[in-house]
């Protein structure tokens, strides 16, 4: 057996510290006249931590599971239904080509920076673009993580690197009810990314990498890339089973294998193209197929000008505006060609030396 390294994690909160924390979300006045209420609340919740209830509501896990009988997060096998549904309708040759339009950016108008970003102007060019190729468009703007109530993408916690086994199709980290870790936004997107015939994501540079709300959505995709899509063949968490399992062989199931992907990264002083490549050698990893050379794009808008007329930039640059609708236009092709066989023709499936 492999040794498990143990030791890193904190104790539990004392009663007094949970409190506060509990009641940072009841600061607002207005909430004092229901004090008794929240504190019979509070009373509930810190049971609910005391024990550890990550998951509350549970259910057998049936037929085609390793141990039908052990019991499953309700809430994770619904996602995981939702998942094998999205995956028929991606594979039904009747369907229409979809593209999922992703919003890299944190800013928007609803919110303190009181005005869209530039990223959102690209994206609608892109959605209008492929409207005109007849692919449907599904747009998933990650900049409502900073403006919506109870909105949440939680870190992943890299179960992957204790075993690969451990990391579950779709997560199962979360909800996590005990630690108030709840309303996670990747149930929702791991059905859109299933769904979706193609990706295009559209993003500012942030501090020469990807704003977080992408990199928290990329991190938490881990899953789809050598996930493992039966909990109960490592009862839940179980590091020595998970580890177990992975040295008697794990074949890495690329979940979201044979989709295109497209790009469009753009920044104002550095870092576009080491961002881009990035998230090239991201997708090319999860087995996505690049439409080209065109649909990998990296741009300055504004280079060294000030922020407050960056959006008059744009507006002048239509040479960006048209490499935008390229990319859009790039990968409506390759998702035509894909769907009708023709690309598949000519990717080989190749033996990896290295699996991992």
């Amino acid at each position: 057996m492999i040794k498990l390294r143990t030791g890193q994690a904190p104790n539990k909160l004392s009663r007094h510290e949970f409190s506060l924390r509990f009641r940072a979300s009841f600061a607002d006045p207005a909430f004092t006249v229901e004090e008794q209420a929240i504190s019979r609340i509070e009373e509930i919740a810190w049971d609910a931590y005391t024990e550890s209830r990550k998951a509350p509501i549970t259910e057998k896990a049936g037929i085609g599971y390793d141990d039908p009988n052990y019991k499953l997060s309700s809430e994770w096998v619904a996602t995981k239904r939702k998942l094998d549904e999205a995956q028929l309708h991606w594979a039904d040759q009747s369907n229409p080509s979809r593209v999922l339009l992703i919003c890299g950016s944190a800013r928007n108008d609803g919110t303190c920076p009181s005005e869209i970003s530039k990223t959102f102007r690209l994206l609608q060019i892109a959605k209008e673009t492929l409207e005109k190729s007849d692919i449907q468009v599904d747009v998933l703007d990650l900049s409502l993580l900073t403006s919506e109530y109870g909105r949440n993408i939680h870190p992943c916690k890299g179960c992957v690197s204790t075993a690969m086994p451990l990391c579950h199709w779709p997560c199962s980290c979360y909800p996590n009810h005990s630690l108030n870790q709840t309303n996670d936004w990747m149930a929702e997107i791991y059905e859109r990314w299933t769904m979706a015939h193609a990706v295009i994501i559209l993003s500012p540079v942030y501090w020469y990498q990807s704003p977080s709300p992408l990199k928290l959505m990329i991190d938490r995709l881990v899953c789809a890339d050598g996930g493992n899509p039966d909990p109960t063949s490592t009862s839940g968490k179980n590091a020595a089973k998970a580890k177990k399992l992975e040295m008697a062989g794990w074949d890495y199931p690329q979940h979201l294998a044979g989709r295109a992907y497209g790009l469009v990264i753009h920044g104002d002083v550095a870092g576009i193209e080491g961002s881009r490549r990035a998230l090239s050698d991201w997708l090319d990893w999860m087995g996505f197929i690049d439409a080209g050379v065109q649909s990998k794009l990296d741009r300055f808008i504004g280079y060294y000008e000030p922020y407050a007329n960056s959006h008059d930039a744009l507006d002048k640059d239509e040479s960006i505006q048209e490499e935008t609708r390229n990319v859009a236009r790039a990968v409506a092709k390759t998702v035509e060609e894909l769907r009708a066989g023709k690309l598949q023709a000519i990717q080989p499936v190749l033996l990896k030396p290295r699996p991992k």
